[in-house]
């Protein structure tokens, strides 16, 4: 039967009680305190096998009071709870010294578990000095799904371990990846990310590793790759399913022996990059299909990630939305609030687009509508949603103008076809009007299958598409990613 002192402190008389009876029937030995000043006393005097404490003590905080513990005491496992549940309280914890962060509420045998582990393998690993900037706010969510994140990047931020992230498009992988770097042990170096299925499939290995002059037609000068500019950083590889297979088995040998050539160069050049990868397809699969090396998946699945769609995470939409509310007011526009039933129906929505979305949604109804608290019928004209079951509407949407509802003849030009749908919605208001911002709906809709369908006809070579599109191909990349323009490459 397990045994040994825990000391826990908690402002809420209520928790210590729990917490206290559990470990009691457990066959621990417990004293529970409401002040971080006795808990203080009771870990100087030498009391305690363990400690579990929350952040927000009437008296101290625990993340000031973490350091002079760690300093006292340093095999001392702490466990941190908090009702405060963001990304940065589980980094704090991390950087403070804490052996593991429990966002509140807890299930108790996970409670139970930890510190059986703990009381078997004291911790006594030294942390790296506190982030620069513990204020800013990479990710947003309180979500047990998002917590579950958030604790799991908090232990590998002192690691240079290779992490494999796997999400839909849209759910924030490079966020995640960012997040690894800003707050890990390699922040002081660069940040690279390459997004591999925007890149040529011939100059995919030119641009990881670099050329040397005259390796091919058009290489006029010698031109350093990502792993040189990401020396002593983080190199991200998103996309990664799309690599192809003669750049996997470089990057397989690279990461096998920590050492490349140029293309076109003999002499092997040593690197030291944490490697990140991020896609949103299935590996095994494209194993199987023969697209995709096993043995490149071992050596990137080291740590696996999965970063859950919105619709999994419904929860965390109104602490997003006002997120990006205020990151648009901030950039210029209006500031905006969302009424309840609004908050609903997003709530509701199935997100297909995720978070990218969402963002886009907000920045729309900021910059689009004069009325400063958004309603619930100007969400579902936005979504495309029937206003009475939420579904999908088959028919333009009230106070939105879709111009792939119905079928056009042969003969009909885009302009008349325009001309029909506006003059349709328009009956479907009767005496009143389309919301504000009618404009730059209209071009919306048109935008993205015109540039879908351009990609599709360059076989996704942006450079075409972008002349064709008569259109800087800097514009193009932030049109696809600003519309989520999913880039669709075929065989011949």
């Amino acid at each position: 039967m397990p045994s040994g002192n825990i000391l826990v402190a908690d402002d809420d008389a209520a928790i210590r009680t729990v917490v206290g009876q559990a470990l009691t029937r457990a066959g621990y030995d417990v004293r529970t305190t409401g002040a971080a000043g006795t808990l203080w006393r009771w870990i100087e005097a030498g009391e305690g096998d363990l400690v579990i404490t929350d952040v927000v003590m009437p008296d101290e905080n625990a993340f000031e009071l973490l350091p002079r513990v760690k300093k006292a005491r340093p095999d001392l496992p702490v466990i941190v709870m908090s009702a405060q549940n963001t990304f940065m309280t589980a980094i704090k914890a991390s950087e403070r010294g804490a052996y593991e962060y429990l966002p509140k509420p807890f299930d108790l045998k996970e409670l139970l578990a930890i510190v059986g582990r703990a009381m078997s393998e004291p911790k006594n690993k030294l942390r790296a000095p506190e982030p620069e900037d513990m204020e800013s706010m990479p990710l947003v969510g309180r979500s047990p799904a998002m917590q579950d994140i958030y604790r799991a990047l908090a232990r590998l931020m002192q690691s240079d371990l290779t992490v494999m992230i796997t999400g839909e498009s849209g759910t924030g992988k490079e966020l995640v990846a960012r997040a690894l770097h800003d707050y890990g042990k390699r922040k002081k170096g660069p940040f690279v990310p390459i997004n591999v299925a925007a890149i040529p499939r011939d100059l995919i290995e030119s641009e990881l590793f670099g050329h040397e002059k005259g390796a091919f037609t058009g290489a006029n000068q010698r031109s350093i790759g990502r792993f040189e500019q990401a020396e002593g950083g983080t190199l991200f590889l998103d996309e990664i399913g799309d690599m192809p297979m003669d750049a996997q088995t470089r990057l397989l040998r690279v990461l096998q022996q920590g050492e490349y050539t140029t293309v076109g160069g003999r002499t092997p050049i040593k690197t030291n990059v944490r490697i990140v990868a991020a896609t949103n397809k299935d590996l095994r699969v494209l194993i199987q299909q023969g697209l995709f090396r096993e043995d490149l998946f071992f050596r990137l699945n080291v740590v696996p990630l999965r970063l859950p769609p919105l619709r999994e995470r419904s929860e965390d939409i109104g602490d997003l939305a006002r997120h990006f509310f205020v990151q648009a007011a901030n950039e210029g526009l209006p500031s905006k609030v969302l009424e309840p039933g609004a908050l609903d129906r997003m709530k509701r929505y199935k997100w297909p687009g995720n978070i990218r979305e969402l963002e886009n949604l907000v920045r729309r109804l900021a910059a689009l509508y004069p009325q400063d608290t958004i309603s619930e019928q100007i969400v579902v004209a936005e979504l495309g949603l029937d206003l009475a079951s939420g579904a999908p509407r088959p028919t333009p949407p009230s106070g939105s103008a879709s111009l792939s509802a119905q079928p056009v003849s042969s003969d009909e030009s885009l302009a008349m076809s325009v001309e029909r749908h506006l003059t349709d919605l328009f009956k479907t208001h009767g005496d009143t009007l389309p919301p504000p911002g009618l404009y730059h709906r209209i071009l919306r809709e048109i935008e993205y299958p015109l540039i879908s369908i351009a990609l599709a006809a360059t076989r996704g070579n942006q450079i075409k598409a972008a002349e064709l599109l008569g259109l800087n191909r800097n514009t193009l990349r932030k049109k696809v990613r600003d519309l989520d323009v999913r880039l669709m490459r075929t065989t011949r």
